[in-house]
């Protein structure tokens, strides 16, 4: 079974190099379908640079977890401590937001994630490129929900070019299959 997932991408640690890394390694573990405006934003928890952050949608035939393990390995190829806390300056950090119509705690997978209605800097790009969905456990959609939207959070979109393509990129042809 191939599921539409979305994933939230950020980082703050050499971001621009580390955003476009991040997006080399997806497009070879996932099919991407279409990405986000690039936003920045200040980081929350800590002190600490500002945020890069994206949401991209993907087709995977990886099951939650096993989705999950895959995205650990690119963060720890790329930087990530095993050890880091959550609040922390990130070389590459990418999340699970939404799998398919999954809801719950699977895999060790919360879905869908509940950042996305927490965070401007999820919210908003993912609301951009699927502003029709409604998430599971939800009634309104993402551009209902961005609208309504209302915690003072700061986020600015940048200009973001990645294999000469100015981000978002509504459609990203698909070349093959991936798992």
């Amino acid at each position: 079974m191939t599921d539409t997932v979305f994933l939230g991408v950020g980082s703050n640690v050499a971001p621009t190099r580390n955003i476009a890394v991040a997006l080399e390694e997806l497009d070879a573990a996932v099919t991407l379908r279409r990405i986000s405006t690039v936003f920045r934003s200040a980081a929350i928890g800590f002190d600490g640079a500002d945020f890069l952050n994206l949401v991209v949608e993907a087709r995977s035939a990886l099951a939650p977890g096993a989705l999950h393990r895959k995205l650990r390995e690119i963060e720890y190829r790329h930087g990530r401590e095993p050890s880091a806390g959550r609040f922390a300056p990130r070389h590459v950090d990418i999340d699970i937001l939404l799998m398919g119509e999954r809801q719950g705690t699977i895999d060790g997978v919360e879905l869908p994630r509940a950042e996305i209605t927490e965070n401007a800097f999820v919210l908003a790009p993912l609301a951009e490129i699927a502003p029709a969905l409604i998430m599971p456990g939800q009634t309104h959609n993402l551009e209902q929900l961005w609208h309504r939207y209302s915690k003072q959070q700061t986020i600015t979109p940048i200009e973001f070019e990645w294999r000469g393509t100015l981000l978002p990129c509504p459609s990203i042809p698909v070349a093959g299959t991936r798992a």
